[in-house]
Order: C-alpha cells, then sequence, then structure tokens
C-alpha cells in the first residue's frame, strides 16, 4: 500500500528528520509549517531529488480554517492520507509559574493541544474504516516533560504534553476498531532549535551529567522511533508510548 503521511512541523528538528527517514521508506509526505518557509521547501526540494514525493503546506494548526484548508490541499496533491505526525508545537521562554499569564498559556495550548486534536480530527476523518478510509496510523510526539513536570522552566509546555499523552491513550481506543492506530513518542532532551526558542541554547549542555547516557539525542533516534510506529511492524501496537530520551 502506497503510504501519505502528513508531518506537521515537519521544515526543521524532529520533523525534518522524520520526513527525511520517510521519504527514503517511500512515503509520500506533506511537510507542514508555520514560518520557516526556506527550510520547508529546502527539506521538499531535497527529498525529490532523491526520487522522492512531497510538498510544503503552510498552516497555523491553531487555527482552525487553516488546519481544514490543509488538509483538503493535502488531499487534492497527494491522495489518501495514510498517517499523521503530530509534530507541531511551540516552546516560550523559560519561567516559573509566577511569571505565566494566561495568553501565553492560551497560545502554547492553542498550537500543542488544540491544533494537534484538529489535526487528528481531520485524519481520521479519511482514514477510519467507518468513513470509507484504509486504516493508518497516528504519531503524536510527546515530550519525556509529560512525565517529569519540567519544574522551574516550561510548567505550561510540560501540561501540554501532559495532555497530548491523554490524546493518545484514549483516541487510541477510540478508533481501534475503524483500521487507525494511535501512539505516541516521547523524546527527551534532543538537540534541535526548539531550546534557543525557550531561551536556553545550550540547555543540552547544562543539564547533561543528568542524563543517564550523558548525552543529548538526535533528531534522527527520534524520527526511527516515529518510522517504526507508523509502519506495519508495529501493526499490534496502539495506545502506547515510546520514551526516547536517554534513561530520565
Amino acid at each position: 500500500m502506497m503510504h501519505t503521511t502528513l508531518i506537521t512541523g515537519g521544515a526543521r528538528g524532529i520533523g525534518a528528520a522524520t520526513a527525511r527517514l520517510l521519504a527514503r521508506q517511500g512515503h509520500r509526505l506533506g511537510i507542514g509549517y508555520l514560518r520557516h518557509e526556506t527550510e520547508a521547501q529546502a527539506l521538499v526540494d531535497a527529498i525529490r531529488a532523491e526520487g522522492g514525493d512531497a510538498i510544503a503546506l503552510q498552516a497555523d494548526i491553531a487555527d482552525e480554517a487553516q488546519v481544514l484548508a490543509l488538509f483538503e490541499r493535502l488531499d487534492r496533491e497527494l491522495g489518501p492520507l495514510t498517517g499523521l505526525v503530530n509534530n507541531a508545537a511551540i516552546l516560550l521562554p523559560q519561567g516559573r509559574i509566577e511569571t505565566l499569564d494566561a495568553a501565553r498559556i492560551n497560545r502554547i495550548l492553542a498550537t500543542n493541544v488544540t491544533g494537534s486534536i484538529l489535526c487528528a480530527r481531520e485524519a481520521v476523518k479519511r482514514m477510519a474504516l467507518r468513513h470509507g478510509g484504509r486504516g493508518g496510523a497516528i504519531v503524536n510526539v510527546s515530550s519525556a516533560a509529560a512525565r517529569l513536570g519540567s519544574p522551574g522552566e516550561y510548567l505550561d509546555y510540560a501540561a501540554s504534553k501532559g495532555a497530548i499523552d491523554t490524546l493518545t491513550r484514549g483516541l487510541a481506543l477510540e478508533v481501534a476498531d475503524d483500521g487507525i492506530r494511535v501512539n505516541a513518542v516521547r523524546p527527551g532532551f534532543i538537540a534541535t532549535d526548539m531550546h534557543a526558542d525557550g531561551g536556553d541554547p545550550d540547555r543540552i549542555e547544562r543539564i547533561r551529567a543528568s542524563i543517564p547516557m550523558k548525552r543529548g539525542g538526535r533528531p534522527e533516534e527520534v524520527a526511527e522511533a516515529i518510522a517504526w510506529l507508523l509502519s506495519d511492524a508495529a501493526s499490534y501496537m496502539t495506545g502506547g508510548f515510546l520514551d526516547v530520551a536517554g534513561g530520565r
């Protein structure tokens, strides 16, 4: 079966590494992005240069109308969806709870939680057997922060990823008999630009000693877990979690 997969937040970091790996495995890819148009188009060009099939799709997943437009374009240009990697998320500068206001909290939740649920909804509409789909797989990119809480740094981000864990479990049970598997990966400290987004570009080096494996992870290591969960090799796994966190 031809695999057609949407990766939200696919222009850089874990999303881009996943796109490169899935392209090598024969997936047709929708590369979702918000601001990083240059990186998204460069990734699409690189995939096409190697014989793959990919398109770049700009959308703010916190905006329902833009989510609908993204999926409609995916339908037109790539065909029936078989996979979703719910990877898009935002991280804002570090701070304790006293620094958090409603505007910041709602901004985090709108993208990380609402956006992920909206994308899952549209994927289910297309993949569920009850809607005439062929089944498929959803992989939610959560975070070790959902387990660890991220005290003193990113309580709001950690809480949003806790919601993703709950979404993963509940949705997996809801659509299990519709031919859709739903699982999550929980990355730990991975070498991406997200740490700079949070105002701490040297964060991995700062906390490296506290990681049992004594190093940060690479985006490619998380991509391998995502690709496995999407694949037929994981055909009897749903509602599960893979921690890719060096032992944290």
